[in-house]
């Protein structure tokens, strides 16, 4: 240590605090660094490991307003700069071995947040906290940099570090709020673009693993692991026009159907890398407009490390991933997509975290996001961590992501993922493994709480939004609304109509007289909730095989199936959702590695199963009796479907006033009926408007066109028609008059 030989009465003397300070191990530096009034003026106290000498100079002339006195070896500096009672305008010049330079004073500027911020913060109330925490580029008293901010109320000190700073934790230790535990600094000079991380030394003086902003705003690219300074999105936004009426196309009477995609492996650039978002804005959305879906539904776009996780694995909850672009190119993408008329929704992971060492575990140090115990903390089946949704700091940091992508990329929906791990504390735990509620039961009651808080706000503050669940239980009114008793989500994934159906379709038509009830017990259930008819990415991947490897017969009688079993869905009450892939019947598993086998479009039969989903699509949309009452019981009759023995389901689906009715018959057996009849609810002509054994489709060709239905009672209605009923195919018809 150098001590300059000085009594002067405000000299700093506690060698401890000088000695911390320039350890980096102070927990208060604003107490002692920056411009400080004493009785014989303003003394200034810096901290620049690097500098042999600094002195503090007018920012207009360069003169100097008074040297600083070394006051230890590795760069403390102290000095009076004025005797006037205010602080003058000053930056600090520094030499080192013959070198200059000038810096701003990061320890002269106050800290910008108000005590209403920091009370919601504490109280775990801030729905904005995103325009608070993380990195906003500003200008504070006329000096452009950033300011940071982070919550770890366990630290001893914080420091954000960067290529700025040498990534020397020294050079920008925090201010912290006590009772509130956010710490923050505004670093002069720091723009867009710079890379950091926060350094962070816990309660018993550990240092931790480097760790990335829980609220950043922008990452590296994988398997770069900072975060990118960039602030909150700034966008021209063009679909007012969309936003304004995006209730009536969320609506459960609405016409849903929902395109499901992984953007980084739907196609690839011709050097196999990925496209980026405006490249799959040119050619995603006239893709998916062309099939006429509504929705598109990107898997996770939340920075994640692990590509193999395909994104349900995040660490950067509020940063786009830069696999495949800016955040404002994500953003261009979303308004794209509403300008053409389709809506985005997004995967959302609130139900777990990565144990990465840049990533929230044990993020000052303690189980800050997650539960101390594994019994409440860890999924075995992940490796993950399970968030604290009791603790309110944790639950404001999901909830206020949650309403992040809706308030600044304008998402339509967040599908929920895994809230069935979220509702059970038992969930996939054997006995002893796990802690009951406060009751003794199972229920998980605080992320029960979350849940229906984030769905309250979400339904409050961005109204024409939704929310689907994941959730594979009979847990009760998941999509009621909270006041209900509910949840409060928008629609449910109904899983048990996918395992259902999928394993009936999967059985040898000879068998399926065995398995007749697989396609009908779903209708005793489906309008308990708003239901969305889930083929997702997950019933083709892990060995599963592709939806067409699943049909059984040969290669016509696999596509037959197919086909048939699509219109099954699109004719179902539910809302469609299906993975990328499945609409021109992929033959191979999803591989999140390359892209979908376009080459298949070669292909007659594929092609067929591609204008198969286009026309379901269209009369999906176009017939009302299909969609309106897609979620109520209203909507459904059965005609008849009580001959297992020749595997027929005949059923009716009916609009609100003034939608004509329409009818389904599916024949999932090889066997051409002619001359088979059924029930109609009325006489006259009926069109048929679809035939999955259309020759167009690939199939043989047995439709039937316009068909007089007679008044002759059959299967309790009140007319009937003879028809032909298509091989392993199912038609729809619609009335005419």
């Amino acid at each position: 240590m150098n001590v300059m030989a000085d009594t002067a009465p405000w000299r700093l003397d506690d060698p401890h605090a000088i000695g911390a300070l320039v350890a980096g191990r102070h927990g208060d530096p604003f107490s002692i660094l920056g411009p400080h009034m004493t009785a014989a003026g303003v003394v200034l106290r810096v901290l620049r490991p690097e500098a042999e000498t600094a002195e503090a100079v007018d920012p207009q002339t360069g003169e100097s307003l008074g040297k600083l006195l070394r006051r230890h070896a590795r760069g403390f500096f102290e000095g009076l700069i004025g005797k006037k009672q205010e602080v003058p305008r000053y930056k600090l010049r520094f030499t080192r071995e013959g070198d200059t330079w000038e810096e701003e004073d990061p320890y002269r500027f106050p800290s910008t947040f108000g005590d209403l911020d920091l009370y919601l913060l504490g109280e775990g109330r801030h729905h904005r906290l995103y325009e608070k925490l993380g990195a906003h580029p500003m200008v504070c008293d006329g000096v452009a940099g950033t300011r940071f901010a982070v919550w770890a109320p366990n630290a001893s000190r914080v420091s954000v570090v960067g290529n700025f700073n040498g990534w020397d934790g020294r050079r920008h230790q925090m201010r912290v709020h006590p009772g509130v535990g956010i710490w923050e600094i505004f670093v002069p000079d720091v723009r867009p673009g710079e890379i950091y991380k926060y350094e962070i030394i816990g309660r018993h003086g550990e240092v931790l693993p480097a760790k990335a902003d829980p609220v950043g705003f922008r990452s590296e690219v994988p398997p770069a692991t900072a975060s990118i300074v960039h602030g909150l999105p700034e966008v021209e936004w063009t679909d007012r026009e969309w936003m304004e009426g995006r209730a009536a196309r969320n609506d459960r009477s609405a016409p849903i159907s929902i395109y499901e995609v992984h953007l980084g492996s739907w196609r690839r650039g011709q050097d196999g890398c990925y496209l980026s978002y405006d490249e799959l804005a040119e050619q995603l959305i006239p893709y998916v407009k062309d099939l006429g879906f509504t929705h598109i539904e990107c898997m996770p776009v939340s920075e994640h490390p692990f590509s193999g996780s395909w994104g349900y694995q995040p660490v950067g909850l509020y940063a786009p991933t830069s696999r495949y672009g800016s955040p404002e190119d994500f953003a261009r993408f979303v308004d794209r997509c509403h300008r053409e008329g389709i809506g985005v929704i997004i995967d959302w992971v609130p139900a777990h975290f990565p144990s990465d060492a840049h990533g929230l575990a044990r993020f000052d140090g303690t189980a800050l996001y997650e539960h101390a115990d594994p019994r409440l903390g860890f999924h075995r089946d992940w490796n993950t961590l399970i968030y604290n949704f009791g603790r309110r700091e944790v639950a404001n940091f999901l909830l206020a992501n949650a309403l992040f992508w809706l308030d600044r990329y304008h998402i339509d929906a967040l599908r929920v993922d895994a809230v069935a791990s979220m509702l059970y504390l038992d969930y996939s735990r054997n006995p002893g493994e796990w802690i009951p509620n406060i009751h003794g039961g199972n229920e998980n009651l605080e992320a029960i709480a979350f849940v229906r808080d984030t769905n309250i706000a979400l339904f409050s503050e961005h109204p024409g939004a939704t929310s689907v669940a994941e959730e594979s239980t009979a847990f009760p009114g998941v999509s009621r609304p909270v006041y209900a008793g509910g949840l409060g989500f928008g629609y449910k994934w109904n899983m048990g109509w996918m395992h259902d159906t999928l394993d009936y379709m999967s059985h040898d038509p000879i068998h399926r007289r065995f398995h007749h009830d697989r396609m009908t017990f779903g209708l005793i259930y489906a309008f308990s909730e708003n239901f969305i008819l889930p083929l997702s990415h997950d019933e083709v991947v892990h060995g599963k095989g592709s939806l067409l490897g699943r049909m059984p017969g040969d290669r016509w009688q696999r596509f037959a199936n197919l086909r048939a079993y699509f219109t099954f869905m699109w004719t179902h009450p539910g809302k469609k959702l299906l993975f990328m892939g499945g609409e021109f019947a992929q033959e191979r598993e999803w591989n999140h590695d390359w892209q979908l086998e376009w080459h298949h479009l070669d292909d007659p039969m594929h092609r067929g199963v591609r204008d198969l989903i286009r026309d379901l699509n269209n009369i999906y949309r176009n017939e009302r009796a299909l969609h309106e009452f897609d979620c109520e019981p209203e909507g459904f009759e059965w005609i008849d479907a009580s001959d297992p023995g020749i595997s027929t389901y005949i059923y009716l689906r009916k609009g609100k006033e003034g939608a004509r009715p329409v009818v389904i018959v599916c024949n999932f057996t090889p066997i051409v009926r002619e001359d088979f009849r059924i029930g109609l609810p009325r006489a006259g002509q009926w069109r048929e408007i679809l035939n999955s054994d259309d020759s167009r489709y690939g199939g043989s060709g047995v439709t039937n066109g316009m068909l007089t239905a007679t008044e002759e009672p059959w299967q309790g209605r009140p007319a009937s028609v003879r028809l032909r009923l298509p091989p392993l195919g199912a038609i729809v018809l619609a009335c005419e008059t």
